[in-house]
């Protein structure tokens, strides 16, 4: 049996973000370094980040950076896709992308660590995961999702091999999701927790299921995802393929 992960955790983007890895010191440095760039550069409430510099129209189009123009482009296709509910400037307000950029930047941090060599990880960014390979062998990565109502609860724990689970929920910072087709807070659903290949669109998915309100659950089944979901009523909603230990 292999030894267990050590865990490094640091705290950016205003959440703790760990890491659970053996070795690669200097992959681990560029992931952590990268997390502190996109906050800098993408957070919508830091005044000169890139994000606030372009809502203000300081910055042009042609005048933007890549990863910009990329955000951009994620959050016109998670708002297609979802008919508006997901949106970053939901009804004329100011852009804000974390709907997309936190699990983005999270997913990046990731393929860091595999393209230094790393195999085996978690990368848990305040309850957002992205695993490599297991914990052991023949024992998956094990991630808890929180009771909405009892904080020291788990409604169950999810199994992860390579790959990625994202929640949206009102219970940590209230009613922060908006319906972009209304531009009213989020309702009908108390928790969202999407299992996907990748934590871009785990992320990004969870939000707009839980911003589409109780008409996600029907449109979460058309989409490349495994859902659990807890409604307003507390019933739970969850996919026949969800993996769970």
């Amino acid at each position: 049996m292999r030894a267990k992960a050590m865990n490094r955790v640091e705290h950016i983007m205003g959440l703790p973000i760990s890491m659970s890895i053996d070795g690669f010191e200097d992959a681990q440095d560029d992931a952590f370094a990268w997390l502190r760039e996109v906050d800098e550069r993408f957070s919508p409430f830091k005044p000169d980040s890139e994000v606030c510099r372009y809502d203000r129209g300081e910055l042009a189009l042609e005048e933007i950076s890549d990863e910009l123009h990329l955000i951009l482009a994620l959050c016109a296709h998670y708002e297609q896709l979802s008919g508006g509910a997901f949106s970053a400037r939901p009804r004329g307000g100011s852009f804000d992308p974390c709907g997309v950029v936190k699990g983005w930047a999270v997913q990046r941090a990731a393929d860091i660590l595999r393209a230094a060599g790393a195999t085996r990880f978690c990368l848990n960014a305040g309850g957002d995961v992205v695993t490599a390979g297991e914990a052991e062998p023949g024992r998956p990565w094990r991630v808890g999702v929180r009771h909405p109502d009892q904080p020291d609860v788990l409604c169950c724990v999810l199994a992860s091999r390579d790959g990625a689970v994202a929640t949206s929920a009102a219970y940590e910072r209230g009613s922060h999701i908006v319906d972009g087709r209304t531009g009213a807070a989020a309702s009908g659903l108390v928790s969202v927790t999407v299992a996907a290949p990748d934590l871009t669109s785990a992320d990004a998915l969870a939000t707009a299921i839980f911003a589409m309100g109780r008409d996600g659950i029907t449109w979460a089944a058309g989409q490349d995802c495994e859902v659990f979901i807890v409604d307003a009523d507390r019933k739970v909603h969850r996919s026949a393929g969800l993996e769970t230990t």
